[in-house]
């Protein structure tokens, strides 16, 4: 026995059909390329699949498409000047280092920083919060032993047993 499709499925494919072309057209126009209308009308589509958008028995489906299409193409452009802001700053800061990391540094650092963050993760919450609070706040051991309720020879033997961890991972 076949299964019994969905109405708004079915919709979304009809409209699909329908007018995925003329919308393709309609934003290579607007934008000048191919490639991007095509990534923004298939966005425009799966838009509808994703949300709760009825489009069964509309009566101006083009214009419903054209206005689902401008949300996305304006949602594009904002993304592309928070980008270009965001390359232009970086390149501002580039050219005033003195010298700037390599991509194997910065992989290597980021790379660091996830195992670091592992570490962090497998301790137990109060070995790890003495030793954020200690090494990134610069929190004493006693401001850190009220904290936490713990004495201050338990936040040592806290943050030995961070050490000892840490020190794990500079080893491998």
């Amino acid at each position: 026995m076949p299964a019994a499709s969905d109405p708004r499925l079915d919709s979304v494919k009809t409209l699909y059909s329908d007018h995925h072309g003329w919308l393709h057209g309609w934003l290579r126009r607007k934008l000048g390329c191919h490639d991007m209308a095509a990534d923004l009308a298939h966005e425009t589509f799966l838009k509808l699949l994703a949300g709760q958008i009825a489009t069964a028995g509309l009566r101006e489906p083009r214009a419903f498409l054209t206005t689902l299409a401008s949300r996305l193409l304006i949602d594009l452009t904002r993304h592309q000047k928070i980008e270009q802001a965001y390359l232009a700053e970086l390149a501002l800061v580039m050219e005033s280092a003195d010298c700037a990391p390599t991509p194997e540094s910065i992989l290597m650092a980021i790379q660091a920083l996830k195992q670091f963050s592992d570490v962090l993760e497998d301790m137990p919450p109060k070995v790890r919060e003495a030793f954020v609070l200690h090494y990134i706040d610069e929190r004493s051991q006693p401001d850190i032993s009220k904290q936490l309720g713990v004495s201050v020879r338990m936040v040592q033997k806290y943050l030995a047993q961070a050490l000892v961890k840490c020190h794990s991972i500079i080893s491998q």
